[in-house]
């Protein structure tokens, strides 16, 4: 019988995916693991592969196809089957509903990353994990991987630990195993995030002109538009701002570089806010809560885990769009744990897609555009938290000090509040907590 490959389900909210490129076609051998199709989720890219041995009969599906989960996306013909006679009953057999075998895989993802001080670990599934072909780390830990990519690690003498997973629920696959060999160590380790102001814009040659287009949107994109135009319609929004005196966690960040450079440590101001933030949670509960009217009475929900998130901007190159990455509790984190994870996530999203564990069960957004040259900016809160940070960049002004007028580095902080959780002074009250943290930054060190 030939095996019909379904569009899985690859996050708790995906009804439609989008293949994005087939890495097969119809005729080619495939064997377990190997990468069938990148499909586009409503939150990250991932890889799809095979979990059976057989040839490509027919591709259900096209590049830029949207496939409803559960609908026929390839039939792979079995040892000795007729290519063409598996593709007509693998057809048929989807379109009347019949009891062909099919290979549905669709990871659900229930686990969650765990995220200790700073060490990157792969998601470990839950029931569906030892089927899926898992191995053991040196340290005695599991580690999941397809077929093909454990395959790869054993030719090239590899440790898997450490490898961060891009397949469904953390899985790694065979992209994972060749970037980490390309960059000599596990994937884990990523390098420094870009945070330059942007270069001098080219103009456009005299007379040019723009052309009309209409750009269908992604399923990213159109999630985002689904949930943002939810968030502003269903969260009553207020913002408020304060401004931090800079000067003092600056030159205490030159000094920390200076000394961490030779381990190649670079704090960014956007590590210390992130600690801030979360500390600052332990005295101002309600800012890490939720609105949750499931039940008969709507009630406050006030969560254990602090999971600060941090906006990142996708390049065009990768559709464009936005994900917010979650440190998972990030209030137990260090300023270094917090620097490498962030770089880590970032390099991630925008390279090679985040898993759906990278972005789940986040409790407060961090977004950030002081990198850009921003000044001050208000953001639509992240669903289902209840406030989201909006930071700009930390700017040199004329300030009075003692009394004196001097030159001095102030960056502006916005917080959108849900108004059914957080009032005003709550929001004030947090506000100038972090600020407080901020303004003497030695206490972000213990």
């Amino acid at each position: 019988m030939p095996i019909t490959v379904t569009m899985p389900r690859l996050s708790d909210t995906m009804e439609v995916g989008t293949v994005i490129q087939w890495h097969v076609k119809e005729g080619d051998s495939v064997s377990p693991g190997d990468v069938l199709a990148d499909i586009e989720t409503d939150k990250a890219t991932m890889e799809l592969e095979a979990f059976d041995e057989g040839t490509v009969a027919k591709l259900a599906a096209k590049q830029g196809d949207a496939v409803n989960v559960g609908d026929p996306i390839v039939i792979i013909a079995e040892e000795g089957e007729d290519i063409a006679e598996a593709a007509k009953a693998g057809a048929e057999a989807a379109k009347s509903g019949g009891e062909a075998k099919t290979e549905t895989k669709q990871a659900e993802g229930e686990s969650k990353s765990s995220a200790s001080t700073g060490t990157a670990t792969a998601p470990t599934p839950a029931s569906n994990g030892s089927a899926n072909g898992s191995t053991v780390s040196g340290d005695g830990g599991r580690i999941f991987a397809s077929p093909l990519a454990k395959k790869i690690a054993g030719e090239h003498n590899f440790d898997l630990t450490g490898v961060d997973g891009t397949g469904p629920s953390g899985r790694i696959v065979r992209k994972d195993v060749e970037l980490a060999l390309q960059s000599g160590g596990a994937s884990g380790s990523g390098g420094e995030v870009a945070r330059s102001r942007p270069s001098q814009p080219e103009l456009p040659p005299m007379g040019a002109a723009l052309s009309d287009n209409t750009v269908t949107l992604s399923n990213m994109r159109g999630t985002i538009a689904k949930r943002l135009v939810q968030s502003k319609q269903s969260i009553p929004h207020y913002q408020v701002t304060v401004e931090v005196d800079m000067d003092a966690l600056l030159d205490l960040r030159e000094q920390l570089n200076e000394q961490l450079n030779a381990q190649g440590v670079k704090l960014t101001v956007n590590d210390f806010l992130v600690r801030a933030c979360a500390l600052a949670m332990h005295q101002h509960p309600f800012v890490n809560s939720s609105w949750d009217d499931s039940g008969k009475q709507a009630a406050i929900k006030q969560h254990g885990n602090v999971n600060i998130g941090v906006a990142v901007a996708l390049p065009e190159e990768r559709g464009g769009g936005l994900v917010v990455p979650v440190l998972q509790d990030t209030d137990r984190m260090g300023l270094r744990a917090i620097s490498g994870e962030t770089r880590r996530l970032a390099k991630k999203a925008r390279e090679k897609g985040l898993s759906v564990e990278d972005m789940d069960g986040g409790t407060f957004t961090i977004s950030n555009l002081g990198m850009f040259g921003v000044s001050h900016f208000t953001a639509i809160i992240n669903p289902p938290n209840a406030c989201i940070l909006a930071v700009g960049a930390a700017r040199e002004i004329p300030v009075v000090r003692d009394g004196q007028l001097m030159i001095g580095s102030v960056m502006s902080m916005t917080m959108s509040s849900d108004h059914r959780i957080v009032d005003g002074a709550m929001a004030a009250q947090y506000l100038n907590t972090v600020k407080g943290m901020l303004e003497a930054p030695a206490t972000l060190l213990v």
